[in-house]
């Protein structure tokens, strides 16, 4: 099942610790955060593109209703979309490199004694 939520670092330790111990260097914990950033800034970007197309809809609905203004609409195209899953993607990797780099010195031994 896909967790949206973010889960922080300290209460991964234990998952750390076991990548650690068997064998994943402190890059393979880094990929690990980073793959789960990409998706969750994925996801959130497809969110926000439906939002994005719905406020457009709702807009030109307004805009057409009250009369606002002859031959306006708010349009929403594919190269918006883009940008908007880009942005986010972008962002929660820039906000996930800390708590990854983190991730990646903490010691075997010690994540693993962790409760």
């Amino acid at each position: 099942m896909l967790q949206l939520k973010n889960i922080s670092v300290l209460e991964r330790t234990k998952e750390i610790g076991i990548l650690r111990a068997i064998g994943a260097s402190k890059r393979d914990v880094v990929r690990v955060f980073r793959a789960e950033t990409i998706i969750e800034g994925l996801v959130a970007g497809i969110f926000g593109m439906f939002f994005a197309e719905l406020f457009c809809l709702l807009a030109n609905v307004i805009i057409s209703a009250f009369k606002l203004a002859d031959g306006l609409t708010v349009q929403f195209t594919l190269v918006h979309a883009l940008i908007l899953i880009a942005i986010s993607i972008f962002l929660t990797v820039f906000a996930g490199s800390v708590p990854a780099r983190r991730a990646s010195k903490k010691d075997p031994v010690e994540a693993l004694r962790t409760e």
